[in-house]
This record gives C-alpha cells, structure tokens and sequence, in this order.
C-alpha cells in the first residue's frame, strides 16, 4: 500500500511554507430547521464560482461534531477534487447529485481506475454509497452541480480523509493531465 498523505490542506501548506489555505467551506447553518431554498442554491452556487477551487461547502449540521455529517457541496466545472478515501472504520459516504452531473472514479491502491461511472440528479444514477478506505474521486460536469454527502460524524480534520501518493495536489500544475488520462479511460 502506497505511503498516504494526511487530508489537511492547512497542514500541507505548512510543512510547504505555501500561502495559508483557501477558503473551504461556508458557515454551518444555526437553527432548529433547515430548509433548501432557490435563495441558498444561487448564494452557494456563486460562492462556488467565485471560489479559487470552484467549490465550497455548506455544512447542514449544526456543528463540526454533530454524530451524522451533512454537507451541500456546490461546484463548477474544472474543481479538482484529489482522490482520497476515508481511513476511519465508520467512514462510509453517501453522497447524492442534487443538481448538474458528475463522473465518478473508484481507483484502487496503485492508482488504477477500476470503476467509473456517470451520476445525475433526477436520475435512478444519482447516489453512490461508498465503504471506508476506497480510494475515490470525481470530476464535474454541469455548472452549478450541487451533492448532499452524508457521513457518520463527529468531524475531524486529522482523520477524515487520506490523499492519494500517486495524484497530483491542488494547484500543482499536474491536474488537468491527470484529469485528461481519467478522461482517455472512459471513452474505451
């Protein structure tokens, strides 16, 4: 199994002496009730478009250690999402496409794909539930995509997820080859 990198990008830039991290989510949402709403989507999706990352997080649970974590994740055409897995053994993740279209990728411990799938929202294809420690990723396809992801909480940043060895990082330059030989592999 290939030497694993901890998930925080805060510690990344650190021991990088890079610029402090970009922003990665907004405010967990306060209250009683949470609803989805037209006003929320468009706040969200323009956070995400004006995102370096060209996503942001909106956590629905009400704090970081809520028992079930629930986040709208918003996102545009060309964020790169680095593959990872979630090492923790109660770490399995649903996630759902509420809005837009995504390619998703299950890779195994090398880096090879070896699954890679379309999900929409509005169709039978618009959830994926995965186990803990599978390696993981996906690329966008519509603007303004919006996914509910559900795991177990509470969050921890030192723990949640492991990036991949064998994948570019963020903004290393490297990450739209990556993305094209991802590409390559599904028109065969």
């Amino acid at each position: 199994m290939p030497v694993q990198r901890e998930a925080t990008m805060a510690d990344r830039d650190k021991a990088g002496g890079r610029p402090a991290p970009k922003k990665l989510a907004l405010e967990n949402f306060s209250g009683d009730v949470f609803v989805l709403d037209d006003d929320l989507l468009a706040r969200g999706s323009q956070a995400a478009a004006e995102s370096p990352r060209l996503r942001i997080i909106y956590p629905v649970q009400r704090t970081q250690g809520d028992l079930v974590q629930r986040l709208l994740n918003f996102m545009q055409p060309g964020t790169y999402v680095m593959p990872h897995m979630h090492p923790m053994p109660h770490a399995t993740e649903s996630i759902i496409l509420y809005r837009g279209a995504i390619q998703f990728y299950i890779f195994n411990d090398t880096g090879a794909v070896t699954h890679s799938f379309r999900l929409e929202a509005g169709r039978p294809n618009c959830m994926v539930d995965i186990s803990p420690r599978v390696w993981h990723s996906f690329e966008v396809l519509e603007k303004d995509t919006v996914l509910i992801e559900f795991k177990k909480g509470p969050y921890d940043a030192q723990t949640d997820k492991v990036f991949a060895e064998w994948a570019p990082e963020e903004d290393s330059g490297e990450t739209e080859a990556f993305l094209n030989r991802l590409r390559l592999r599904n028109t065969h």
